[in-house]
């Protein structure tokens, strides 16, 4: 850039890209510093090599601003956690079950754990059926990344969203300004350990 170039002779391009022609080193230089620019080196291995007049300050600040939006448009993968118990009542189960459908469809992962209690560790059999039962029912928004897997007292089963395009119908309505109302988010609740019979009566009508 500038008197760094060792170049003789420049080929110099002007700031909107347009073709200024072969130029002496000094007289590039010249013309840089009457227009208030930089001469920079774009393509140092063409003969002659090719420099073009910016305004370098500001180039690289553009640079900076561009590279810091993509790095904002990057997807960034979130990882939710649902936990289950073994003997979670069908109330609850269908809250948990609701919640993971939400993450998914919000494109973030989900960590499903079941969490084993004394003795539960010994019959792994309970966790597999509800993590078996979830793909199965969360299948139309997510897929198993991870197959479940047990660690201690713990197994886990990780799900991904399922990637889709949106549907045509659904871009038309945004473009009318129209949109469906959101499903209020489901507000986060402990596993009853001794469901009352009101919640037994929800989980009947539910199924």
């Amino acid at each position: 850039m500038n008197g760094y170039i060792r170049a003789t002779e420049v080929r110099v391009v002007a700031p909107d890209g347009s073709q200024i022609g072969i130029k002496k080193l000094q007289e590039a230089l010249w013309l840089a510093d009457q227009l208030g620019l930089d001469l920079v080196e774009v393509a140092p291995d063409a003969k002659p090599p090719v420099c073009r007049l910016m305004d370098y300050g500001k180039y690289k600040y553009e640079m900076s601003v561009k590279a810091r939006e993509a790095r904002k448009k990057q997807t960034r993968t979130v990882i939710k956690e649902v936990k289950f118990k073994p003997k979670i009542g069908e109330h609850d189960y269908l809250i948990k079950q609701r919640r993971t459908i939400a993450f998914l469809e919000d494109g973030d992962k989900v960590k499903v754990t079941i969490w084993f209690r004394g003795r539960e560790a010994q019959r792994p059999e309970l966790g597999l059926r509800i993590l078996d039962r979830l793909a199965e029912e969360v299948a139309d928004v997510g897929v198993v990344e991870q197959t479940p897997a047990q660690e201690g007292r713990n197994m886990t089963m990780v799900l991904g969203p399922v990637k889709r395009e949106r549907p045509a119908k659904a871009r038309q309505g945004d473009e009318h300004g129209t949109n469906e109302a959101e499903e209020p988010a489901e507000q986060d609740i402990q596993d009853s350990p001794d469901p009352d019979e009101r919640h037994e009566a929800d989980a009947g009508n539910e199924e």
